[in-house]
């Protein structure tokens, strides 16, 4: 499809999905960006729902100007996949013991390593720029400064909520390698920190949503802020390559005599900030829960712990700079979810997946979520399918 322009407002919102089918509260939310007075356009993917600040599964350009808020407190959450050599007929009929063996190596929820990984110690990683990376931890917020034992511990865990693990296979029988987190702790304090620093600014008092307050450009506060922005969502990078690699040793061990090999990892954010230029103006493109899509661009958008994920590339569409979803979405909250569902139903729901089937995720059960196959289809405009995958094994926090 291509988009609907929603009327009556300061600069377009341009939404990928029926706007009659969002909930109030999160076209509100929109109706609020959409009003700041730095705000270039706003795109909306199929995937939007309500969110802190801004809403989730919204692309927003600005002139000179960040909402902190907008990226969320996750800086740099994202996901990872990489296509093996391995296939169906490679698999045990009992996948539990792979799955044991993925959760011993990756701490998962609230769990860290319990000495830092050296990446030395990695098949293949590279190392260079590790070092200087977190020499640079030094500079950001004095807010942080204590965290640097446990920002190094939590370097390759997955933690809870939404983050997960996965083994999976496309139409063709292939196996992948799929992985979903962000900044850890770090990130959220850090985001947390300035969320608070901005929100006390002059030029923010009077904001329709406090938390949009946002931090203008040529001011210390943007400095300090995008200093300690672009090294969260570089830890978040970093983390996802440190568990990836992790996650590729334990299938080099678990499948030797096949001599496993990998293909080139996908990896990308859909919780950041860049800097691009439309039209020949220079932006600041803020995507929460959205994956750059520009022409050729490769990138994951996964279903939930039961269905299905794709593997996509872009095609280049400005009029939503350039991005797509990140996800299939959520249709109804966390609660909601632990109030409708059952533990029985999250069994029927994940039916042949190899995961946890307890009350702690229930609030993660497919029928929270929007259909994925959906969302795919509304934004034909925006990607191009690769693959399409379905996981066998799903690790959660």
């Amino acid at each position: 499809m291509s988009y609907t322009e929603v009327p009556g407002v300061k600069v377009p919102i341009r939404m990928w999905t029926d706007p009659a089918t969002v909930e109030g509260q999160a076209m509100q939310q929109l109706r609020n960006v959409s009003s700041l007075p730095w705000i270039s356009g706003l795109a909306v993917m199929p995937d939007v729902h309500y969110g802190k600040g801004a809403t989730v599964g919204s692309v927003i350009a600005m002139r000179g100007a960040v909402c902190p808020a907008a990226v969320g407190v996750d800086i740099g959450c994202g996901m990872s996949a990489v296509k093996t050599s391995l296939t169906a007929r490679d698999l045990p009929d009992d996948l539990s013991r792979l799955r044991s063996k993925i959760e011993q190596a990756i701490p998962v929820g609230r769990g860290m390593h319990q000495e830092p990984v050296d990446p030395r110690d990695l098949h293949g990683f590279p190392t260079a720029g590790w070092g200087g990376f977190w020499e640079r931890f030094e500079g950001l917020a004095d807010a942080v400064r204590f965290r640097r034992e446990r920002a190094l511990s939590q370097m390759g865990t997955l933690g809870s909520g939404n983050h997960f693990i996965e083994f999976c296979l496309d139409e063709s029988g292939s196996v992948w390698l799929m992985l979903h987190s962000g900044s850890r702790n770090i990130g959220k304090e850090l985001a947390e920190h300035h969320m608070g620093v901005a929100q006390g600014l002059p030029h923010n008092q009077g904001l329709v949503d406090r938390d949009l307050a946002v931090f203008i450009a040529d001011t210390p506060q943007m400095a300090a802020y995008r200093e300690d922005l672009f090294w969260a969502q570089e830890y978040a990078k970093l983390n996802r390559a440190v568990m990836m690699a992790l996650f590729q040793d334990v299938v080099r061990g678990e499948f030797r005599k096949a001599r496993v090999t990998f293909d080139e990892v996908i990896s990308c954010h859909h919780n950041y900030v860049a800097e691009e230029s439309y039209g020949g103006v220079e932006l600041l493109v803020t995507r929460k829960g959205a994956i750059r899509a520009g022409s050729g661009d490769m990138g994951i958008i996964p279903g939930s712990m039961g269905t299905g994920s794709y593997i996509v590339r872009g095609l280049g569409n400005p009029a939503a700079f350039n991005s797509a979803s990140h996800g299939a979405g959520r249709k109804m909250s966390r609660n909601a979810a632990k109030k409708r569902f059952s533990t029985r139903d999250l069994e029927e729901q994940t039916k042949g997946v190899e995961c946890r089937k307890d009350s702690g995720v229930v609030d993660e059960i497919p029928g929270a979520y929007k259909k994925i196959e959906k969302v795919i289809e509304q934004q034909s405009d925006l990607v191009e399918v690769v693959a399409k995958l379905k996981q066998v094994i799903c690790v959660k926090g």
